[in-house]
Formats: C-alpha cells, sequence, structure tokens
C-alpha cells in the first residue's frame, strides 16, 4: 500500500468560524467520498488558507468530523498578486492501493478556476483534459 496526496480547495463567503468550518466540511466531505476512503486511510491532512482566512483553524472541523488520530496541520498559502482569495486548500495524506491517476482532486465554488481543466460537482467526476 502506498502514501499518496490528494489535492482539494474551495473558498468561503467571509472570514467567519462557522463559514470556514462550513467549507471545509463541504471538502473534507467531498474529498473522501469521491475517493471512496475511511478515516482510517488517512494518515494526515495539511490546511491552508490565504491570509485573509483568519477566524478559525479550518483543522477545527476535521476534529468535529471525528478525525481525532488523525495528524493535522494549518498553515497560510503565499501571498502572491493577483492570487484567489478566501481560498481554503487541503492536501490529504492517505494509504491507498490506488495509483495516482485514480485518485480525484476536488476543486468546489470559487476554486475551480484553481484547476480548469478538472471540474468537478457532487457526485459526479470528469476531467475535460490532463495536464
Amino acid at each position: 500500500m502506498r502514501c499518496r496526496g490528494i489535492r482539494g480547495a474551495t473558498t468561503v463567503d467571509v472570514n467567519a468560524p462557522e463559514a470556514i468550518l462550513a467549507a471545509t466540511t463541504e471538502l473534507l466531505t467531498e474529498m473522501m467520498q469521491a475517493n471512496d476512503l475511511s478515516i482510517d486511510d488517512v494518515a494526515s491532512a495539511y490546511f491552508t488558507t490565504t491570509r485573509d482566512l483568519n477566524a478559525e483553524f479550518p483543522a477545527v472541523a476535521a476534529n468535529k468530523l471525528g478525525w481525532t488520530d488523525v495528524a493535522l496541520l494549518c498553515g497560510h498559502e503565499m501571498e502572491i498578486p493577483g492570487s484567489l482569495p478566501m481560498c481554503l486548500r487541503i492536501l490529504l495524506h492517505v494509504n491507498t492501493e490506488k495509483s495516482a491517476q485514480e485518485l480525484t482532486h476536488t476543486y468546489l465554488r470559487g476554486a475551480t478556476v484553481l484547476r480548469p481543466d478538472r471540474t468537478y460537482t457532487k457526485n459526479e467526476v470528469t476531467e475535460a483534459e490532463s495536464p
């Protein structure tokens, strides 16, 4: 079994704890469902936000979902001029038999602009073209 990384991103409407937690919960849930994962498959999760999102730690949402034995870490993204604001990203490290090509990276809400070659909607995955 290999440890592989799965990326996900979304945007948050307002810099408020409940909004950050709701967006994180939605993204984590979609990432797990899209890849048919259980909590036991997750080795660790790295959460980042743009600096305009600082009202709550996204990892709190994972704890509320029962991820109490998963290593969780939060940080801020680099500040690059013109980059997507109010953005929350997650990198999951998972133990899986799947190949890298079989994994689904999940981009929701305004974060779909980060990877226009991949679109993901709930319960449906399509790849317009591979990178």
